[in-house]
């Protein structure tokens, strides 16, 4: 019975996802991967037959292809290895700029411990192709071109070295005790798009795929565990809490086993094993949906155990208010796997190097700004991991009942003599409070760049990883000052609505934006994505005059913004005064009914003063602030409140 039950979810999850394929408003390339590999878990190398079926639907006639191999980074004096190296040399708060990870230890591996990708033959439709190796990307010079609207087969035999451990892929890594972490383990087409091919060398970051469907099978020792992308198609066979909670692996009489997975409309396919792995299997009473966490187990070590039952747990209590707040998860199951060397996301499932519910919902927000709106992180790095962070805070908040500027508090509370710590808590909103405090860091630095910058290209990793994780989050909070809370919440499900399966950019976010606020907001994203100028405004004077109270306000920094004036009387009344931006054609609604909320004529970003006027008498104000929910990222607030003792 619940072999049958099984089956006909599988069939109905390829059935839902078929569908989405159609792309009204762009058009999307469609790859079908079918791959069978056999490894040696001795030599640590595996041979691999892959066959894939590509659909051009571009309008465009592709002459050559590429593929990423990934693995060739692991190489001594690669791309990867040298840049590393190169940031080791920049000092940034006293240490070396580089990736912890990778420092230099791809230039001390030895033969046996290198990564490679060789591909021995590939064929178009039965007929061989030339190809040639840039390191991390093969370039294959077709024969005859991939004519629009057309459909091929490409079949590929190919070799590979598993590497050490070094960077999100590899083996034998002592922290997590993991043997084999599998992501970017296959050849892979590269994206073509709008903009044209993207073979984007394998330097430290990111990654940019097309979406498809993968049927994968994967021998290996009969001793080993094995989790990843997709539904273990073969769970009857398998055993081990694939077919029902709690079983145990099945035994075979073959030295080796075969894993067989198979995953609908995802562009990334990753898979772990170890011969240690334990499995707790979690399902979701109202979708069905199946969690898995596999994780290393460690002897006599029952906190180890709880930890990783909490990850489960945990990731029940919370999908309800993820999908509420954020999009409805499509797939059948996501998997939650010890490995890899901290925290990076695939499609169904995530490489963990150890149960932080912090990194675990991070890793899982994944699956909604990558998985299924897949932006090319290279050049949209803050649109993925900046809207996770962002959704990740917000999870966290949800789930431990408590603000991240509580974190804050707590430390102040340990060291209470600690004056910055406090005009630190000062500065920061109740929520994202740790990405605002970062970003001003950066902004005072003297460090940071655009965040257009490709995400390889940035001078240091200081800059790259504030501005994409950190000042991205500070993006979608601000714009909740910008047009509303509430309004940006349902710009962030319109946007899952409208652009989940078709890659968006920055412009296409913005559009939804603008349609759902009936605000403009190009300014916005010039000026914060595309410049590092900064916020800073201040309240410059006081007077009254003819009994009308006037407050003038004053910009010193060069990005503009609208303002939320709050005043405060001695009655302990309030009023806020809100003045939009002349570039925003629009108005935010007051976000607290009880409040009395005036709007103003709009501040045009030319003029850099700004009078307010109140019809209360000057000597009943008590306090006056600009932004009280401290949501603008002005980096000198200290010129934003004024405090009256008359």
């Amino acid at each position: 019975m619940k072999t049958r039950i099984s089956f006909l979810f599988l069939i109905s999850y390829f059935s839902f996802l078929v569908p989405l394929q159609a792309q009204p408003d762009r058009w999307q390339q469609s790859v079908k991967y079918t791959m069978l590999i056999d490894v040696d878990t001795v030599s640590n190398r595996f041979t691999g037959k892959q066959k894939l079926v590509y659909t051009n639907n571009s309008p465009d006639k592709l002459d050559k292809i590429f593929y990423h191999l990934y693995w060739n980074a692991f190489q001594p004096n690669s791309s990867m290895d040298v840049r590393s190296r190169e940031l080791g040399k920049i000092q940034t708060n006293g240490r070396p700029d580089w990736d912890g990870r990778v420092r230099d230890r791809i230039s001390k591996l030895k033969e046996n411990e290198i990564g490679y990708q060789k591909i021995i033959s590939l064929k178009l439709n039965g007929v061989p192709q030339p190809f040639s190796y840039h390191e991390t990307i093969l370039e294959v010079n077709l024969t005859k071109p991939i004519l629009p609207k057309t459909t091929v087969q490409l079949d590929m035999e190919f070799e590979a070295q598993v590497p050490l451990q070094v960077r999100r892929s590899g083996r034998d890594n002592p922290q997590t005790g993991v043997k084999y972490s599998m992501s970017q383990w296959y050849p892979k087409l590269c994206e073509y798009d709008y903009e044209g091919w993207h073979p984007t060398p394998y330097v430290a970051r990111e990654f940019y795929g097309v979406w498809g469907d993968f049927d994968v099978t994967i021998q290996i020792d009969k001793t080993y565990k094995l989790g990843g992308t997709g539904v273990l198609v073969n769970a009857n066979e398998i055993g081990w809490g694939y077919d029902k909670p709690g079983t145990e692996l099945k035994p075979t009489s073959a030295n080796k086993r075969s894993w067989h997975f198979k995953a609908g409309n995802v562009h990334d396919f990753v898979w772990a094993a170890d011969p240690d792995y334990r499995h707790i299997v979690r399902k979701m009473p109202v979708t069905g949906t199946m969690l898995h966490v596999l994780y290393n187990y460690k002897p006599n070590d029952a906190k180890n155990d709880s930890a990783w039952e909490k990850v489960a747990n945990a990731a029940v209590t919370v999908l309800p208010f993820i999908e509420k707040n954020f999009g409805k998860y499509p797939y059948p199951q996501y998997s939650f796997i010890h490995g890899g060397d901290g925290g990076m996301e695939y499609p169904m499932a995530t490489l963990i190097s150890g149960p932080s519910l912090g990194t675990v919902i991070h890793e899982w927000m994944h699956s909604w700004y990558q998985m299924m709106l897949g932006t090319n992180e290279s050049m949209y790095a803050w649109m993925d991991e900046g809207f996770t962070s962002f959704a990740e805070d917000l999870v966290s908040k949800f789930y431990n009942k408590r603000s991240g500027l509580e974190d804050y508090r707590d430390a102040l509370a340990k060291t209470p003599d600690n004056e910055n710590l406090k005009q630190l808590i000062a500065s920061l909103p109740e929520d994202h409070a740790g990405a605002y405090a970062s970003y001003f860091a950066l902004a005072k630095s003297g460090l940071e760049e655009p965040m257009t910058t490709h995400a390889d290209h940035y001078n240091n990793n200081f800059a790259y990883s504030i501005d994409a994780y950190s000042k991205g989050e500070v993006f979608m909070e601000q714009l909740g000052y910008i047009a509303g809370a509430s309004v940006r919440d349902k710009i962030l499900l319109e946007y899952y609505r409208l652009w989940r399966f078709k890659h968006p950019n920055a412009n296409d976010f913005i559009r939804v934006a603008e349609n759902v606020s009936g605000i403009k907001l190009d300014w916005y994203k010039e000026y914060w994505i595309n410049t590092t100028k900064t916020i800073n405004y201040s309240i410059d004077s006081l007077w009254e005059e003819n009994g009308v109270s006037k407050i003038r306000l004053k910009r010193i920094g060069q990005m503009p913004m609208p303002i939320d004036l709050q005043l405060t009387f001695k009655d302990g009344t309030t009023e806020m005064h809100y003045i939009p931006l002349n570039l925003m054609f629009g108005n935010k609604a007051n976000e607290n009914p009880a409040a009395k909320f005036i709007t103003h004529e709009e501040w045009r970003w030319t003029h850099p003063t700004y009078i307010v006027e109140s019809t209360r008498k000057l000597g009943e104000l008590k306090m006056a602030e600009i932004d009280p929910s401290k949501r603008m990222a002005d980096t000198e607030r200290k010129n934003n409140l004024l405090e009256l003792n008359w």
